[in-house]
Parts: structure tokens; C-alpha cells; sequence
């Protein structure tokens, strides 16, 4: 099972265990990380799961889709070249150890 490392804003790191095909907002909220929050329940619909990839990882990421572009144009904190929603992160084998930074502020 992939491992996904989250790091808040502050440095706190928390290891996901994730199956495959789950993505990083369901795992994160099953396992009550702080941060993530999923308002829409994983439709892209709502950017409180807005996430920073590792730039290491960026490759590695499939890269969004229009729909995801569009909603992080409505995130409460800094959009960045590397910003994601982690509900449209789907977790596979290639993705294990990735690295993701929460922002300050999801709402």
C-alpha cells in the first residue's frame, strides 16, 4: 500500500497508508488529519482540500484537469504552481512517498 506523507503549515507530518485508487482527500479524512476537509465529498467542487505537491513530485502527479484549474482559482490561501486538490489525486504504486504541504487555511 502506497505511503503519502502530509506536512501542515506548521511541520507536522502525518504518513498515510492509501490504498490504490483512493485519493488523498478520502484517506486523509478517513484518518482525521486536520487541514483537509472535503467539504464536497471529492467532486472538485469546493478547494478545501488544496494541497502544495513537493516539487520533487510534480512529474510523477498526473497533471489537473480543467475543472480542478478552475477551483483552485477559489482557494483561501496562495495558489501556487505546484497546487492540487487532494480529492483529485488518485493514489497508485508510482505515487508511493509522495510528498504534500497543507496550506495555512482551507477556508
Amino acid at each position: 500500500m502506497p505511503v503519502i506523507y502530509l506536512i501542515t503549515h506548521e511541520g507536522q507530518r502525518t504518513e498515510l497508508h492509501v490504498p490504490q485508487g483512493q485519493s488523498v482527500m478520502q484517506a486523509a479524512v478517513a484518518a482525521g488529519v486536520r487541514g483537509i476537509v472535503g467539504e464536497c465529498g471529492g467532486s472538485a467542487m469546493c478547494a478545501t482540500c488544496h494541497v502544495y505537491i513537493d516539487p520533487a513530485w510534480l512529474d510523477k502527479v498526473q497533471p489537473p484537469l480543467s475543472n480542478e484549474l478552475e477551483m483552485l482559482e477559489c482557494t483561501s490561501s496562495e495558489r501556487l504552481p505546484q497546487s492540487r486538490l487532494s480529492c483529485q489525486i488518485k493514489v497508485h504504486a508510482e505515487l508511493n512517498g509522495l510528498v504534500l504541504r497543507m496550506p495555512a487555511s482551507q477556508q
